[in-house]
């Protein structure tokens, strides 16, 4: 007996929009079916992968870890179906939607003026662009491309540099006024040094002191997700903040700002990576138009 042609991509857009819409029966109206039909296609997909998917009751609908691992897996495929379905009829031309993951700083001071340039190049393109200065999973959060600040593992991940910057101490006028300029490293005890909310590569401020660096421990008041977070609190004077110089440039040009203890910078520069997950073959043509135009117009200095 000849065995059933399996529909693969059929049976995954089916269970995608399954998870999409909590549940068999809002599933079935998007994909005109009955629920019964649906259940039935999910069944017997669990039952050739040989593992639940979904954990199924009366009251309530819940993805099993194999089934978040297939689902995210799943919509890849489906996203390169239709891209590769797209670019055949388009000769290659970008369209579909990104997913961009970037620090805030970034997004603000370099991704916003150059953004309008990108969409009126590629008009077939979608950006969803989510701003948050910790790593994620590039998988699991579904993103395409991520910019990241600072030193990076070595992975599966592939990183196109954007380019590095100065770190600088900064401050207020307002605040300086109140409680007076650090002039040694010793003052920064009677400061409030505001800082990140997380772990990062280098927990404090990297200073030096005759040969040697020390790192000061951003102990304040006050602590934030994010740069660009921090920068709005040192301009609303709520103590010193070490921050990329390409988001305080114009601060302290128009003195809104004031760098401080600048013979104790210890001249480190943060580097800024384009990184996408290698999967060993042809980037989207989307994906691709992205990287190129970040590493022409996206540059950090």
């Amino acid at each position: 007996m000849a065995r059933p042609e399996i529909n693969r991509s059929g049976e995954m857009e089916v269970f995608t929009r399954v998870v999409e819409r909590g549940g068999f029966s809002a599933a079935a109206r998007i994909c005109r079916m009955t629920p019964s039909a649906v259940s039935k296609l999910v069944a017997r997909l669990e039952a050739r992968l040989g593992t639940r998917l979904v954990n199924r009751s009366t009251r309530a609908f819940q993805l099993t870890p194999e089934g978040c691992v297939f689902y995210e897996r799943a919509t890849r495929i489906l996203a390169d179906i239709e891209d590769a379905e797209r670019n055949a009829g388009a000769g290659e031309r970008p369209v579909g939607r990104i997913r961009l993951n970037t620090s805030a700083s970034y997004a603000t001071h370099i991704l916003a003026p150059i953004l309008p340039e990108f969409l009126e190049r590629h008009p077939g393109v979608t950006l969803d662009l989510v701003e948050t200065d910790q790593i994620v999973d590039l998988l699991a959060e579904r993103t395409d491309v991520a910019v990241r600040a600072g030193p990076l593992k070595s992975s599966s991940l592939v990183a196109r540099k954007l380019g590095d910057t100065a770190m600088v101490i900064v401050a207020a006028p307002s605040y300086l006024a109140r409680v007076g300029e650090p002039k040694t490293m010793e003052d920064l005890d009677s400061h409030n040094r505001i800082g990140f909310g997380y772990v990062r590569s280098v927990d404090g401020w990297p200073l030096k002191r005759g040969g040697e660096m020390i790192v000061v421990p951003t102990v304040g008041r006050v602590q934030a997700s994010d740069g660009e977070a921090l920068r709005h609190l040192a301009l609303g004077g709520s103590g010193l903040a070490r921050l990329a110089a390409f988001t305080v440039r114009d601060d302290i040009a128009a003195g809104r700002l004031v760098p401080v203890l600048g013979h104790l910078n210890p001249g480190d520069r943060e580097a800024f990576h384009a990184i996408h997950i290698g999967q060993g073959g042809p980037l989207p043509s989307r994906v691709r138009a992205l990287l190129d135009f970040l590493a022409e117009w996206g540059k950090v200095e």
